[in-house]
């Protein structure tokens, strides 16, 4: 089984008090520990935090937003997610996978990378940048450039 980095976002009722946050942030972490997960970071402040709705839940126009983002197993994400639905006092949350993101970004990353490297090497350039040399490449002065002085053209 391998694992996985997920991101939990969960709402809580706005008037709800810091030892519910602390216990539901508990109860994630009791079944993140007992399933061989890791919990790697939490946020619940700024810019998470009690922060206004999109849209009212339950009457509700404000929510206290919690952010954790944890390392393990789809059988552990849909445990907590089993635990969630059945929470009281607890308005939304969402489980995200954001390690398939961060693998294609370095895919993309490793292939512009190597596609320059080609191009450079069909133009006899040596294949990564030098120190010093611009954005531009080689052509790094102004010497061949026209410029534009402002005044009026004549015919």
């Amino acid at each position: 089984m391998s694992n996985r980095t997920y991101e939990l976002i969960y709402v809580l009722k706005p008037d709800a008090p810091e030892t519910e946050v602390a216990d539901m942030h508990k109860q994630v972490a009791d079944i993140v520990e007992r399933m061989g997960g890791a919990i790697d970071k939490t946020e619940n402040v700024a810019p998470w935090g009690r922060r206004r709705l999109a849209y009212e839940i339950g009457h509700h126009k404000e929510g206290f937003y919690v952010l954790e983002v944890i390392t393990g197993s789809a059988e552990l994400m849909k445990e907590i997610d089993r635990r969630l639905k059945v929470t009281e006092g607890l308005l939304r949350h969402l489980i995200v996978r954001v390690d398939e993101s961060t693998i294609k970004a370095e895919r993309m990353r490793a292939k512009r990378t190597e596609e320059s490297r080609r191009r450079r090497v069909a133009r006899g350039l040596p294949p990564d940048r030098q120190p010093g040399e611009g954005p531009q490449g080689e052509d790094n002065d102004d010497s061949g450039d026209l410029m534009f002085d402002g005044g009026e053209m004549e015919a």
